[in-house]
């Protein structure tokens, strides 16, 4: 893992900081571009490399740069475009070339964008990990939180991953309280997966998921 930022400031607005590689063609192809690298056995992701190392070639620079479309950077973001639900596809693509507010996809499930936020990726910390959280959480952000609490009570495993760690983060405990009423159903649904799969989320949902006035009439 190390920094891959380019030297002029420039940067795709989904780019981190900081990814890994670990594909084996993918790290032949760097170590390829770096003939001493396999002596002196720095090479592995380039860590702690500058811009102006004399013994990275142009191909070695092109490789790395977050903006050549052939590019790994390029290469993780479309990997992971290409794996997002059908309907998402199209707004995945979008963002993995740069955009920064595409059109949002219609008629998609909530359901379906938990799942996405979700589902288990096999390198989760490649040059795409940013892009795979803010992607689905652009789209639930501004959806009314009757409709997410739905939406959890209608999705899978994954779903249930994903939408723990939506409502655990902030871009719904920032919400005011009266939007963050939640029914008992997707209340409890979220609470039973925190504690089994992210115990660490546990509290914050506890403290952050209020119940509807409706559930606080019925239990009075």
């Amino acid at each position: 893992m190390g920094d891959f930022s380019r030297p002029d400031g420039a940067r795709h607005p989904h780019h981190p900081r900081t990814y890994e590689i670990l594909d084996p063609d993918e790290i032949r192809a760097v170590t390829a571009t770096r003939p001493h690298a396999v002596a002196d056995r720095t090479f592995a992701c380039m860590c702690g490399e500058s811009w102006e190392d004399p013994h990275l070639t142009e191909e070695a620079v092109r490789l790395r740069d977050p903006l050549s479309p052939d590019g790994i950077p390029a290469r993780h973001r479309d990997r992971w475009a290409g794996a997002a639900p059908v309907g998402l596809r199209e707004y995945a693509g979008a963002l993995a070339r740069g955009e920064e507010d595409p059109e949002r996809p219609r008629g998609v499930p909530l359901a379906v964008v938990f799942g996405w936020l979700g589902a288990v990726r096999e390198e989760p910390r490649d040059a795409a990990w940013l892009l795979a959280e803010r992607g689905p959480e652009r789209l639930l952000a501004g959806a009314p939180t009757a409709e997410l609490a739905w939406a959890v009570r209608e999705t899978d495993r994954a779903g249930l991953e994903g939408a723990v760690r939506f409502f655990a983060g902030e871009g719904f405990t920032g919400r005011h309280p009266k939007h963050r009423r939640v029914a008992d159903t997707a209340r409890d649904l979220l609470l039973r997966y925190a504690r089994s799969h992210r115990p660490g989320d546990l509290a914050v949902l506890e403290r952050r998921l209020l119940r509807t006035p409706e559930d606080r009439v019925r239990r009075s």
